[in-house]
């Protein structure tokens, strides 16, 4: 039995490595993006730019493509159909901000990493990056507090409202603030269709049927299909605030566990990524 209990938690332990490595690769590609960010730069190069900054170190398939947005595409302005979330034209500008968004799949991990920016100061998405850490610790505490994804849903939008921000998540497919992730079988070719890896489609797939079947889904949402306790796995989570044109959000995955011990039932995978180390900053300053 004790044998059992230290190969299963060898295992986890691996296991969180695996996708912290692929977070981690992930937060690394988007810093170094964001710092060959210049006037006149397109969403479609930075998304590019991304694409080969992971491919040279090895990811070779895709939760989904990178995703770049700037200006008021930030908050999602105006979006009505799926087909406007992909990369345009739209060139980066002085002050402008911007969010860089991608989901690698690395050695049979994934991860899902949103990160927030500006080309210089930009004072309106700053104050909205410092706010974004409450929604951080909301989230961790009702988790752990085992309250439905519903409701949490719904107290995370609660404090945007209380902030004076916009819900902009609720403009993602299903208005989800996350999603479940998993390991994905590795493969020499993975294809994509509509900008999402089929492999990794295929998971999220086999997850929504199996949780029909037992009354939980992988899509943590407003809606009825929702109103659950957190399943155990790992969730990409990604609160998303909007203000009068611009956007920022971070998105980072959480793990949510069966145990009792509270702390031991939820947790960031990671405390240290650029936002964190952010927050951390601001508050010794």
């Amino acid at each position: 039995m004790a044998g059992d209990t230290k190969q299963r938690t060898a295992q986890r332990t691996a296991e969180l490595s695996g996708f912290r490595e692929v977070q981690r690769l992930s937060y690394a590609c988007a810093e170094a993006v964001a710092a060959q960010l210049r006037p006149g730069v397109t969403e479609r190069e930075a998304a590019r730019m991304q694409r080969e900054w992971l491919r040279e170190r090895g990811v070779r398939d895709w939760f989904h493509l990178p995703f770049a947005w700037f200006g008021d595409r930030t908050a999602f302005a105006g979006f009505r159909v799926p087909l406007q979330f992909f990369p345009t034209n739209r060139k980066l500008e002085p002050g402008m901000p911007f969010i860089l968004d991608m989901a690698p799949v690395f050695k049979g991990y994934s991860a899902d990493i949103g990160y927030s920016g500006s080309l210089g100061l930009n004072p309106v998405q700053d104050r909205l990056m410092s706010d974004l850490r409450a929604h951080r610790v909301l989230l961790l505490e009702q988790v752990r507090e085992r309250r439905s994804l519903r409701e949490i849903y719904e107290n995370v939008e609660r404090l945007m409202t209380r902030q004076g921000y916009a819900n902009r998540h609720r403009a993602y497919p299903f208005g989800v603030i996350a999603h479940k992730i998993d390991r994905v079988k590795e493969r020499r070719w993975s294809p994509t269709a509509f900008g999402f890896g089929t492999q990794s489609l295929k998971g999220l797939a086999a997850d929504v049927l199996h949780g029909h079947r037992e009354g939980w889904s992988p899509l943590w949402s407003p809606y009825r299909f929702s109103d659950h306790p957190p399943q155990p796995g790992l969730w990409a989570v990604e609160p998303h605030l909007g203000f009068r044109g611009t956007g920022a959000k971070f998105e980072e995955i959480l793990v949510v566990t069966d145990s009792r011990d509270p702390e031991e039932s939820a947790f960031w995978l990671d405390e240290d990524l650029p936002h964190v180390r952010r927050w951390a900053e601001e508050e010794a300053a």
